[in-house]
């Protein structure tokens, strides 16, 4: 089997989960980590037995190296991005993508001329649930689709630094409602503010519109004290409830509620295994630049929202 060669720009909190899942895959093959810290760097390749870099140029220049995860602080994932893509690298950047549309829309056009792979790192699209749900949704399973409600709330992170919790948890749920929909919302409507937090919103409720009139709603904190993660689609036949930490699903209809079976798998490594797959194969990935760069623009636009204190119309 061949194996692709990767690398990991940033190993913190989530960057070393990427390098683990790349150690463990069988199409692919840990080259390098880079990290800031040289601390860290080195304690994170010492780990899996790679070369450590703090300078990200430098490591790009390791021909061995074939694609990259970047999984830097926000603020830097479209830098660190378009410097891969520069060098010639597939990429995979996590989200939110980048910090405005303008460095979305970059990365895109730069992959693009360059015929590399850009994918973003929404790995909610992986799990055996959602994909259920998306195929129930799509099939009328559940009839017609009424509206979404996704639920992620926990404590506050600490390894949260340069964005709020919009454009760090809230813009999941922005991706799977356009996944499992498979259309644009027309228009958003948000409500935010700070708690605990002077610089970045920590709590977020954001309303999307449809054509027809369907609509979805997502609540996102760093203020409640348990951990939730939680999707339920309504439609006219059937509500569809996801559990995304345990992973089950439950299916309600007017005679019955059944649990479908589905095997419990994580989504980062099926997220990064495609990666690998798309590069090697080259196979459009189930997320892809443009994906990132919609997200970003609802995200951006739920912003406005607030501070408007307006719904947003969406282009």
């Amino acid at each position: 089997m061949k194996k692709l060669g990767v690398a990991v720009i940033g190993t913190g909190f989530w960057g070393k989960n990427h390098a683990r899942v790349y150690k463990e895959l069988a199409n692919t093959n840990l080259v390098a980590i880079c990290d800031v810290n040289a601390e860290r760097a080195k304690a994170i390749a010492d780990q899996f037995g790679v070369k450590a870099y703090t300078n990200s140029t430098r490591m790009l220049k390791n021909k061995e190296v074939e694609a990259v995860s970047v999984c830097t602080w926000s603020t830097m994932l479209a830098k660190e991005a378009h410097k891969a893509l520069h060098a010639g690298k597939h990429v995979l950047v996590e989200k939110p993508m980048a910090t405005n549309t303008k460095q979305a829309e970059t990365l895109l056009k730069t992959a693009e001329d360059s015929g590399l792979h850009l994918t973003v790192g929404f790995l909610m699209r992986f799990i055996p649930g959602l994909q259920h749900i998306r195929e129930a949704v799509e099939s009328k399973k559940i009839g017609e689709r009424v509206s979404a409600t996704a639920k992620r709330v926990s404590e506050w992170p600490e390894r949260i630094g340069d964005v709020g919790v919009v454009k760090d948890t809230a813009i999941h749920d922005i991706d799977v409602m356009r996944f499992i929909s498979n259309e644009d919302p027309i228009s958003v409507y948000a409500k935010m503010g700070s708690m605990k937090h002077r610089k970045f919103e920590d709590y977020a409720q954001i309303m999307l519109t449809y054509e027809g009139g369907k609509s979805a709603f997502i609540e996102s904190n760093w203020l409640t004290p348990y951990k939730t993660r939680t999707l339920t689609v309504t439609g006219s036949d059937a509500i569809m409830r996801l559990d995304y930490i345990t992973q089950e699903l439950w299916v309600e209809s007017k005679k019955e509620t059944v649990q479908p079976r589905l095997p419990f798998q994580e989504p980062l490594k099926l997220e990064l295994q495609h990666f690998a797959e798309c590069v090697l194969d080259k196979k459009k990935p189930v997320v892809t630049g443009v994906d990132g760069l919609k997200a970003l623009q609802i995200a951006i636009a739920a912003q406005k929202s607030s501070a408007k204190n307006a719904a947003v119309k969406l282009k």
